[in-house]
């Protein structure tokens, strides 16, 4: 009968683990639902982990710290280099359309338009480096690798890539991730309560079942989102500035081909797949090219 009472206990004990995984369930859903807001950019739900002034210091932290490893590696070209001021000249007139693109989006979707871009002290670096990128980080603070121009080839589609990573920042997707990675942490913590009491291997198995799933359910497919909505605000931001949109498609053709093509099926990456990319962006072209004509009746796009 003691061995039966402690079998008893113990599955007891089990039980309320399990027990703290479905309240976790029930908290993150409440908090995560509950504290969703409309994202006037696009008018979906999102969720904020940080305010929008903490962002901007987070952002000027890690572009000094950018600044200071290509300082050191003599990477960083100074301000009167032919490709800086390229740059910089691209990214003034982007910046110079957010109010009207922000407005217009926001209208467009019933809501507000947000002022959080207003505190951004915008700041754009080139960095010499083979590698085909480039960022905004929270506040404005840009940077793009000169190994991205073989891959632009023409400003119409540095325009793209420089709007899209603007859109980022526009969208406060730092600040979402965030978020998203608190809930994750969160999950992981109660996971680990409810598994203590099983032997190692059970524990091992659960806890790599629970993590795929917030990777592939979770994780991955907010990351793919991000970048959709990135495409759809930057296109009309670069089109707003009077850049061609329409040489988004033929960009991503040449993104597509980098590394041999080769690249993870989309469900297991943090980006969508270039044929689909390319599928949205010519969705958007309509809308991006309305933005081009409103703004650009003196730069007539020549016929495709």
């Amino acid at each position: 009968m003691g061995g039966a009472s402690r079998g008893q206990g113990r599955r007891g004990f089990g039980g309320f683990r399990w027990w703290i995984l479905v309240l976790f369930a029930i908290y993150a859903a409440w908090s995560w639902f509950g504290s969703a807001q409309t994202d006037p950019y696009t008018g979906e739900k999102a969720h904020y982990g940080t305010t929008a002034d903490e962002e901007i210091q987070l952002g000027a932290q890690a572009f000094q710290q950018v600044l200071g490893d290509a300082n050191a590696q003599r990477a960083l070209l100074p301000d009167n280099a032919p490709q800086s001021q390229g740059v910089r000249e691209i990214a003034q007139r982007l910046i110079s359309k957010v109010l009207q693109v922000t407005e217009s989006l926001a209208a467009s979707n019933g809501q507000a338009a947000p002022t959080d871009y207003r505190n951004f002290q915008w700041n754009v670096a080139v960095i010499n480096s083979q590698e085909a990128n480039a960022f905004c980080l929270p506040g404005g603070k840009m940077a793009v690798y000169t190994g991205l121009f073989p891959v632009t080839q023409n400003n119409d589609a540095l325009a793209v890539v420089m709007g899209h990573e603007i859109a980022h920042a526009l969208l406060r997707h730092g600040s979402q991730r965030m978020a998203q990675q608190k809930l994750v942490q969160m999950g992981q913590i109660a996971a680990g309560m409810a598994v203590g009491g099983m032997d190692p291997q059970q524990q091992q198995m659960v806890m790599a079942a629970l993590g795929a799933g917030a990777q592939y359910g979770l994780v991955l497919p907010y990351g793919r989102n991000h970048e959709t909505q990135a495409d759809q605000v930057g296109l009309m931001l670069a089109a707003a500035a009077c850049y061609d949109p329409r040489q988004a498609i033929p960009l991503w053709e040449r993104m597509s081909e980098l590394g041999g093509g080769q690249r993870p099926a989309e469900f297991a990456s943090t980006h969508p797949d270039p044929a689909n990319r390319i599928q949205t962006l010519q969705a958007l072209m309509p809308k991006a090219l309305q933005f081009y004509q409103a703004n650009c009746a003196s730069r007539p796009l020549a016929a495709r």
